[in-house]
């Protein structure tokens, strides 16, 4: 089957703006379109995780839909989920000196790749044994589950639910128990085990979303996606009301309002790349042919970027922004968003580099 250009030129788009709002030059001076919302509420950042989530959905649909359950294929599929993990957890868990790692009792378990990883291993089991129908009840129940059990069910302690930032907020309440102190702030975790259920069906929405492409009938495609993608914003922003959208605890509404997003921007860039031929993106392409590659390296030379001290003033980024950026440009945000720009662009010029010479690492 002939490769879909517009899934590669949004996945790509999601891994560079990835990297960019992770590497402004100064935290305390960044556009508010490039940092998350402070808990409840929607920004452009906040698409970004659940974009690739359901970019990984559509993936498992293009690479399984020939596939059959066997031993083999879950086995390629634990081995695949596996690395992810390891990889998340080294990156928590490395500093770039001795003794190169940290003490165990303060390691990070949950992450951005633990969660890939977790979430890619779920639904592609559940797409080698359920068909749509059944997928799309699976995600409705996890939806409307989740909600009943953050807005309404007693925690163990008898306290009534919250969904603010407190320890009777259902996620922060198991992540704590079952996490204690590996999490990334003391009192929750952003990418924790219970929000990661329902990043499993934003992944699945996008295996929905897979199958639509794989239609042969284009207006049908389009027709589809359309609709999917107005009716995911409506019932999303609907459902807001009573269930915040918040990507923290990855609420219900979060789920369909994001994929929503992610099914009417991908429609448009399918119309105009794999129709029309009109719209060539060649470096969102070069990225994300080797995405998780991309975006791994660029996590782990940014930790040894602020971790290695040049002298008792700077660590190497601090050294380079305020040499190369700061004390040129002396509007202080513009100043971080052309630093993260800089960094994004290396990136883009590593993934060209791979592209170019064929190199295809598959995690």
């Amino acid at each position: 089957m002939k490769r879909i250009q517009s899934v590669d030129i949004l996945r790509g788009f999601t891994i560079i703006a990835m990297i960019l709002v992770n590497n402004p030059g100064d935290w305390s001076a960044v556009y508010a379109p490039l940092l998350h919302a402070e808990w409840h509420g929607l920004t452009p950042t906040d698409l970004i995780f659940p974009f690739f989530i359901f970019i990984v959905g559509i993936s498992i649909s293009l690479a399984y839909q020939n596939k059959r359950p066997s031993k083999t294929i879950y086995k390629k599929i634990f081995i695949r989920s596996l690395k992810l993990i390891v990889l998340g957890l080294f990156l928590n868990w490395f500093i770039p000196y001795p003794p190169f790692f940290q003490e165990f009792r303060t390691l990070r378990f949950p992450g951005v790749l633990q969660r890939i990883g977790i979430v890619f291993f779920i639904t592609s089991i559940l797409y080698l044994k359920c068909n749509n129908k059944v997928l799309l009840i699976i995600s409705s129940l996890i939806l409307t589950g989740y909600f009943f059990l953050l807005k309404y069910i007693t925690l163990p302690n008898g306290s009534f639910p919250s969904l603010d930032r407190v320890p009777n907020n259902w996620v922060n309440f198991i992540d704590l128990k079952i996490f204690n102190s590996h999490l990334w702030k003391p009192d929750y975790d952003p990418e924790g085990l219970l929000s990661t259920i329902t990043a499993v069906s934003s992944c699945i929405l996008g295996v929905l979303t897979g199958k639509v492409l794989l239609l042969e009938n284009i207006a049908t495609k389009l027709k589809y996606l359309l609709f999917s993608g107005s009716i995911l914003l409506i019932l999303g922003y609907l459902w807001s009301f009573v269930f915040p959208i918040n990507k923290s605890l990855w609420t219900s509404s979060f789920v369909l309002v994001t994929s929503g997003w992610a099914t009417i921007i991908l429609l448009i860039i399918y119309y105009l790349s794999d129709v029309k031929q009109k719209l060539n993106v060649p470096l969102f392409i070069y990225v994300g042919t080797n995405a998780i590659t991309i975006y791994f390296l660029s996590s782990f030379i940014s930790k040894i970027f602020y971790l290695v001290n040049i002298n008792k003033q700077h660590n190497i980024h601090s050294f380079l922004y305020e040499n190369l950026y700061s004390n040129l440009i002396y509007n202080d945000k513009l100043a971080s968003l052309v630093y993260a720009i800089t960094i994004a662009g290396l990136y883009i010029l590593l993934g060209y580099i791979l592209f170019k010479k064929r190199i295809f690492i598959k995690v």
